[in-house]
């Protein structure tokens, strides 16, 4: 079972949990299989919220994954095109159950000390 741990803008961890958004956009993705995402909100809240199942991973042309995907993306049109801009190829997270943590957690208690550019394995 392979956990990473992800930053993501607070305004779209908070869709991920509210179940609007079952899509995380990445430009990149992990090389090793990933079972499940710990959720870091990044600035301004700075805390780690909680965790989300990872159904699959999928990987289409920027338009082709659009359509698949519109439907639960939880951004606008826009965003995603501006996120993906200059790439071939777009990749997305498929989510599925979420566990919203009672208590947020703090980056240290997962001997993380610094909030991660994209995502790091745990």
């Amino acid at each position: 079972m392979c956990k990473i741990l992800m930053s993501i803008k607070p305004k779209y961890s908070k869709k991920i949990f509210s179940g609007k958004k079952k899509f995380e956009f990445r430009r990149k993705v992990s090389k090793l299989h990933v079972d499940r995402i710990i959720v870091y909100s990044s600035s301004p809240d700075k805390k780690v919220i909680g965790e989300v199942e990872v159904i699959k991973v999928v990987s289409k042309p920027i338009n082709e994954l659009w359509k698949l995907t519109k439907k639960y993306a939880g951004i606008s049109y826009d965003d995603f095109e501006g996120y993906f801009d200059g790439c071939d190829v777009a990749h997305a997270y498929e989510l599925g159950d979420v566990v919203l943590y009672k208590k947020p957690k703090s980056l240290l208690d997962f001997n993380i000390r610094y909030s991660p550019q994209s995502y790091v394995y745990i």
